[in-house]
């Protein structure tokens, strides 16, 4: 089972090709506004407006061998936690070595915001774009889990 936080997922169109290759279950998991897809291997969720509604969602349907898509941080410990797969839209898979020390600078980082007045006012913190290359580089991770969870390595 794939399941996507797809309010601000930028893959889901190549995540559904994938998912359709190879005859695997989606679940795109949003607040609403997102499109229902003809695809009978795509299910949409939509769950209640308010923060990390979606994410509270996967957090509890995840499985051992699930794969998550998302970008949110401590919703990628919950699901590494549940013995899932958690992949970033840009390819990067989050892993148990890692997950600790992304968590720990995701907080210094709102520890810092919420004390800079400048940063509160200037709105959210605009990273790099997204680009060709990230789209490429989850497309090649996508198959790689999804080739693996097919062949029981996953």
């Amino acid at each position: 089972m794939i399941y996507v936080d797809a309010d601000a997922c930028p893959v889901k169109a190549e995540t559904e090709q994938l998912a359709n290759r190879h005859q695997c279950n989606m679940i795109l998991v949003s607040n609403g506004g997102i499109r229902p897809s003809a695809n009978p291997l795509v299910e949409l969720v939509i769950v209640d407006a308010g923060p990390d509604e979606a994410d509270k969602y996967i957090a509890m349907q995840v499985q051992p061998g699930d794969i998550v898509i998302t970008s949110d941080i401590p919703l990628a410990a919950k699901v590494l936690a549940a013995g899932a797969v958690a992949l970033r839209p840009n390819g990067d898979i989050f892993t148990a070595s890692n997950i600790g020390m992304q968590l720990a600078t995701r907080d210094l980082l709102a520890d810092r915001r919420a004390a800079d007045v400048f940063m509160q006012e200037g709105g959210k913190h605009r990273g790099k774009s997204f680009s060709a290359r990230d789209r490429s580089q989850f497309r090649n991770a996508l198959e790689l889990l999804l080739r693996q969870a097919s062949s029981g390595r996953g």
